[in-house]
Parts: structure tokens; sequence; C-alpha cells
């Protein structure tokens, strides 16, 4: 089975949104600084979202996260990497007519433990690629945390979304790659359990 890894964009003060998310501005007022790196990338910034990409075989994420891209459409036909599977958690699942793309979401109202299972069933030996601080934090919480990647903008946003709160506990990490660009300096971690 492949492995569970946050990959989240971060400023150095912990947000990984702005305040203000809107539909409009998923990201927050002015939190587009938190994905430079993807839109003026270096040649780093490529490689590393490139094998990203490659080693992908399913999404975990959040309601809040579909609800904001997916309310204008903002995926396609597809979810966010594509046709690859996302595995939505809630509470509240919606009407199936209401899902633009049926064969690529699949909602789970049973817990984390469910929606990791699920996922990691979809990804084979793939990575199952978790998106969002409420998902990210469940899966530190729950101990199916594989390894966390993070692409530190260098900006302090003073406010918006915070990755790292209400994770139950403390959690050791040991860092296995830095690398530094001028958009980002990405780190990732293995979680030791």
């Amino acid at each position: 089975m492949g492995k569970v890894i946050a990959g989240i964009s971060m400023s150095l003060d912990g947000f990984i949104t702005a305040p203000d998310v809107t539909r409009d501005q998923q990201l927050g007022d002015g939190g587009e600084v938190l994905h430079a790196w993807l839109r003026h990338p270096d040649p780093r910034d490529t490689e590393l979202l490139a094998a990203m990409g490659e080693g992908l075989g399913s999404i975990l994420m959040g309601r809040r996260s579909y609800d904001l891209a997916e309310g204008d459409g903002g995926w396609g036909d597809g979810g966010p990497a594509g046709p690859a599977p996302c595995f939505v958690l809630t509470h509240n699942p919606p009407a199936p007519a209401t899902v633009r793309a049926p064969s690529v979401f699949t909602f789970v109202a049973d817990g984390i433990h469910s929606a990791v299972k699920q996922a990691k069933a979809a990804a084979g030996d793939k990575v199952v690629g978790v998106h969002g601080a409420s998902a990210t934090q469940q899966c530190l919480a729950a101990g199916l945390m594989d390894e966390i990647q993070l692409h530190l903008a260098p900006v302090l946003l003073g406010g918006g979304t915070r990755l790292f709160e209400h994770l139950g506990g403390r959690f050791q990490l040991e860092r296995t790659m830095v690398i530094e660009t001028p958009n980002a300096t990405h780190l990732r971690f293995r979680v030791i359990r």
C-alpha cells in the first residue's frame, strides 16, 4: 500500500490561506502569494511538482475544500488531480445528482479511518495526497499520516487558516528533504510513530 502524504503551501507563520476565504478567493484575501511557486516556477519547483503528480494515486480532502472549488465548477469534469479518485470527508454528503464528477468523488461520512482505508485501496501502491487543513489534522491526530510536505512561502500572512491546530498531541518528525527556490522552501518530513 502507498503512503498518506499531506502536501500543502504554507506561510512562515503557519497559515495555508489568508483571511476571508471565498469561492472567488479560495486562498483568501492576498493568499495567492502562497502559490507563487506554482505560477512562476523555478526549474526545481517544476521538477518537484511533476514528481508529486506522478506518484499520486488518490486524494483525501475535506468538504469545505470540495465546496469552494466544485461550487463554481473549478475542476471541470474531473477533480483536483484530473481523473484521480477523490475521497471527501463530510458529515452530510451532497445529493448524487449535484456532484459534477461522480466517477471521481466519493463522499465518506463514517470517519477518517474509513476515508483513508478507501483512499489507500484506490491508490494501490501510489500516494494518497491529503488536501486541506482539516483532513491533514484528522489524519495526524488518528495516526494515519506517513509524511508531510510543506511548500513554505516567504511571507507572513498574520491570519487565515492554520495548518497545525486541533492535533490532539505532540508529533515527532524527521526531516527528509529540503529544496530552496526563490518562491518557496520545500520541506518534507516523515511522521515518526
